[in-house]
Parts: C-alpha cells; structure tokens; sequence
C-alpha cells in the first residue's frame, strides 16, 4: 500500500513537473495542474480504501 501511495505521489509530481514545460498560457496551466491534483487525490484516497 505505501509503495502505491509513493509511486502515485511521484507520478503527480512528475506530471506537474511536465506541465510547466508546456508552452501554454497562464489560464491553462492553472487548469492542468488542479485537474492533476484532483485525480492525485482521488487515486491516493483509493489507495487508502476511503473510496
């Protein structure tokens, strides 16, 4: 379960990370990366068996 809630909170980083070096505007980058984290959110909280 650990190894799962790290491999999903480096995935999210890593995502993040590639965001920022789309070349898109401010407004889309904003959205992106708080559409990452909701999806991170919700697989860590499946990995916690809250879902």
């Amino acid at each position: 379960m650990l190894i799962g809630v790290l491999i999903t909170f480096l995935v999210v980083i890593l995502v993040l990370y590639l965001i920022n070096l789309l070349p898109l505007d401010g407004r889309a980058k904003q959205i992106a990366r708080v559409v990452v984290i909701i999806i991170g959110i919700i697989s860590l909280l499946k990995y916690l068996a809250v879902f």
